[in-house]
């Protein structure tokens, strides 16, 4: 079971969790160059995308809320990308860079889904 399982259903705590997630792992490295500039990546990506949650919930509109929900879909999108090029730099850490991954496709897969269905009109 997902560490993130818990809170499944609470998107606003899992993406919470999600970021914290990430940035408890990018303090387990060793801070080369290279792989400073991709934590830096990963820790903006992979942080954002909760807080665009957060503002997506106080949008002022249904147009505001669906823009949001796209950007935190972009942003799972990017941290996925990034966790794919650590676990390249970075072999005996990909182990948690796929569980991270997976996590981020599960939230790219949810925004994913709210944003079809907002757009759709399904949500007033």
């Amino acid at each position: 079971m997902s560490q993130f399982s818990k809170d499944k259903y609470d998107l606003e705590e899992r993406t919470a969790k999600f970021g914290e997630e990430i940035v408890k792992f990018t303090k387990t490295f060793k801070k080369d160059p290279i792989i400073l500039s991709i934590l830096v990546q990963l820790t903006r990506s992979g942080t954002s995308v909760g807080a665009n949650y957060c503002e997506a919930n106080g949008a002022s509109s249904k147009k505001d809320f669906i823009n949001k929900i796209y950007i935190c879909k972009k942003e799972a999108k990017e941290t996925k990308y990034w966790l794919r090029i650590l676990a390249m730099a970075v072999p005996e850490k990909a182990e948690k860079c796929r569980d991270l991954w997976r996590e981020a496709q599960e939230l790219t897969l949810i925004f994913s889904k709210i944003a079809s269905t907002s757009s759709k009109g399904r949500f007033n």
